[in-house]
């Protein structure tokens, strides 16, 4: 039962007949676990709290920077030092007194995974490593719990609901985890600050939709946002393979890939066979590049026609990643030979 305060406190959201007085009963009824209170958590945390999540668990064993301070808004200066799953609960009890918080100031584990997750009902992933990733997805289709899922890199960012009604999960996606020397971080390559906070939105609206079990969510798509040009994708995603498998699993489907040595004797053998395809985005291309045509990864889909079913397509970008996910969106709409570059232009 709503309190006289609460009804004040969420009038403008409940007003909305899709919510209404349910709605938000439900909200204050929801369980929700954030993995990671960082750039995508903190404003995820935030509006989950001040829609009225009664229950928010919080889990991230890092502690404040200076250096994250330009997209992570839950902070301040004052909290330099301090743990970021400590201070991030100190400040959404303020903000909302009536969600009961539980900071879990330690690492997500393979030991520590399905303890923590299974008093929740909903999982939010604003994780910034592939492992955690990979460990989260599993853990919750071995609990069968939903899973909001985001992710950011550089101006890019991607969002999509997983394991909801018998929906397809991360794995479905990005099937295999790549090797550590394969993923740069944001130290490396930078972010933009208001990205994560974009994102980290549409991820507590996904969650806000499913307690409420309104409106239509991200699973089975996946929607790409980039917030140099624009643009905004949603490709449909669904199940390719059993997705309840042992956690940390990495033996999974494969992606053709070719070494760099191995494509440069291709190309002077038989060059006429080659189609190499650069799928970062057009800034990156121009900036630096080894040849072939570029069609950013989210427009693949959009050329399809154009790609000869006669010639090996090479895919290539920055780590070897976005080349992968492009053979992976491609697979059922391109019967000819693909290979990744495997590690990318670095």
């Amino acid at each position: 039962m709503l309190q006289t305060d609460e009804l004040k406190r969420y009038s403008r959201q409940t007003i909305l007949p899709e919510i209404g007085l349910s709605g938000q009963e439900r909200l204050k009824c929801g369980k929700v676990l954030m993995v990671g209170a960082g750039g995508l958590g903190c404003p995820a945390l935030q509006y989950l709290a001040a829609a009225g999540v009664g229950i928010i668990g919080i889990v991230d064993d890092d502690w404040v920077d200076i250096s994250n301070l330009h997209r992570q808004i839950l902070y301040t200066v004052a909290d330099a030092g301090r743990p970021k799953a400590i201070v991030a609960k100190e400040k959404l009890v303020l903000l909302n007194p009536h969600t009961s918080v539980t900071a879990f100031a330690e690492r997500l584990t393979a030991e520590n995974a399905e303890n923590i997750c299974r008093e929740y009902d909903l999982i939010i992933d604003g994780s910034d490593n592939f492992a955690t990733r990979y460990l989260v997805n599993d853990t919750c289709v071995a609990l069968n719990k939903p899973l909001v899922f985001g992710s950011i890199f550089k101006f890019e960012g991607q969002v999509s609901v997983f394991n909801y009604q018998d929906g397809p999960g991360y794995r479905d996606v990005f099937p295999e985890p790549p090797s550590s020397d394969e993923v740069p971080n944001c130290a490396e390559i930078g972010v933009l600050g208001v990205l994560p906070g974009i994102i980290g939105t549409y991820m507590a609206n996904e969650a806000i939709k499913i307690i409420c079990g309104i409106g239509e969510t991200l699973s089975g798509k996946l929607m790409t946002i980039n917030a140099l040009d624009n643009s905004t994708c949603i490709f449909k995603i669904g199940k390719q393979q059993k997705q309840r498998q042992p956690k940390n699993a990495t033996t999974v489907v494969e992606v053709p890939e070719i070494r760099m040595d191995e494509l440069n004797n291709w190309l002077s053998e038989c060059p006429d066979n080659i189609l190499l395809i650069d799928v970062r985005e057009t800034y990156e291309f121009e900036d630096y590049n080894i040849g072939g045509i570029n069609i950013p990864l989210y427009e693949l889909k959009d050329h399809i026609e154009k790609l000869p079913e006669g010639k090996k397509l090479i895919f290539c970008c920055q780590t070897g990643q976005r080349s992968k996910m492009a053979i992976q969106l491609l697979k059922s709409l391109f019967t000819g030979e693909m290979y990744s570059l495997k590690n990318g232009l670095i």
